[in-house]
């Protein structure tokens, strides 16, 4: 018999919420849904709470909160809204669980409420770490709160390097789809539609982290997130182009031995590990066949088809804000690209000019959390500047 444990998920209506509603479907004993919060998807956000019953709702558009609050009237929830709201239900002290699964630096803050709460938290995003990833860290310690990733690459790491002593591991190994654009020739890239970027080839994910993969910006974010996760050292930290997506990462050790994690194109697996870690429960999820899928190939990372890998190779050894600088230089791009406002070139230059702005002022090396989201704040301004 298993003591029932309370999931706040933050972030339910984008594909990481809705699998680990999924995931929590399959142990109604072992797991219930104590809070819920989307950005501004308010008719699954009603749907949702309307099935799985939580106490607590919160709409990070504060222009919602009304509307939200009107359609949920005669249930039993209390309704909240913008970034004070999600902040509430990070700390909820009936909570136990904390999924933090906002895209963007908005989940910076409720992230780093969770971890000053003592909670676990099952980490999807991927900007918390590339932006505080020098405070969210020795914070898990100080108030005894736990982080498991949820990202299929860290997640996998995890794995590996489970019961290992870190001085016996020589290099992490992340692999890479390589997106939709992989096999393409740099000049092609200038005239891709929207469309184009959004065709990814095995996984199915929402527009931003789609297009992340098509620049292969995301490789670049796990890649500071793997420093800081595992503080490992960013010349230790490898990206390989992996087409078929079934190893996750690897992990090399010193003597030469290499250990992989390997699964179906399904994010529910690393979902559940972070819930019932350090347990494991059967499923009746997909499975990788090893016999039917099993070609792996593997290619090196061509920089002048994906330059954002070696800006955040750059940006990660400079450290201080500019990693939160470049994320959300790369967040107003993207959005600007799916609105078709630039080219799919225009995105990482972007990034690019940014990183050289910041680079130009005198921000602090060892910046504290109001420092960072006035730098996120700041790069989000020459991006506008650069859009306009």
């Amino acid at each position: 018999m298993f003591l029932q444990k309370k999931i706040a998920i933050l972030g339910s209506t984008g594909s990481i919420g809705k699998q680990t509603l999924e995931v929590i479907q399959q142990f109604p004993d072992e797991f219930s849904v104590v809070a819920l919060a989307a950005g501004s998807q308010l008719e699954l956000l009603v749907e949702q709470v309307k099935q799985f019953k939580p106490k607590y709702v919160a709409i990070g558009d504060v222009n919602l909160v009304d509307t939200l609050r009107t359609s949920l009237a005669g249930l039993d929830v209390a309704v909240l809204g913008g970034t004070q709201g999600l902040v509430e239900l990070a700390t909820l002290p009936e909570a136990d669980i904390v999924v933090s699964a906002v895209v963007g630096a908005v989940g910076i803050e409720p992230t780093m409420a969770a971890v000053r709460a003592g909670k676990r938290i099952a980490l999807a995003n991927k900007e918390t770490l590339v932006a505080a990833g020098s405070i969210i860290m020795p914070s898990l310690e100080k108030y005894q709160a736990e982080l498991i990733p949820v990202d299929s690459e860290h997640s996998a790491i995890f794995q590996c390097l489970e019961g290992r002593n870190t001085r016996d591991v020589a290099r992490i190994i992340l692999t890479a789809s390589g997106g939709p654009f992989r096999n393409y020739q740099p000049e092609l890239l200038e005239n891709v539609s929207v469309a184009d970027a959004l065709k990814h080839p095995n996984w199915n994910m929402g527009g931003k982290i789609t297009i992340d993969s098509a620049t292969m910006f995301n490789k670049g974010l796990e890649i500071i997130e793997a420093h800081w996760l595992f503080d490992m050292p960013y010349e230790r930290i490898k990206v390989v182009i992996h087409p078929e997506s079934i190893i996750h990462s690897m992990v090399e050790l010193t003597d030469g031995s290499v250990m992989a994690q390997l699964g179906l194109c399904d994010m529910k697996l690393p979902i559940q590990l972070a819930l019932t870690y350090p347990e494991r429960r059967g499923t009746t999820f997909p499975k990788l066949d090893v016999i039917q899928q099993m070609q792996l190939r593997f290619q090196p990372v061509d920089d002048r088809l994906f330059p954002a890998v070696e800006l955040a190779y750059q940006a990660g050894k400079i450290g201080g804000s500019l990693p939160a600088a470049i994320n959300a230089a790369n967040e107003m791009a993207v959005a600007a690209f799916l609105q078709g406002r630039i080219k799919f070139t225009r995105i990482i230059g972007i990034v690019s000019e940014v990183f050289g702005y910041h680079q130009k002022e005198s921000f602090s090396k060892t910046p504290d959390l109001q420092e960072i989201l006035a730098v996120d704040a700041w790069a989000r301004e020459r991006a506008r500047e650069l859009l306009s």
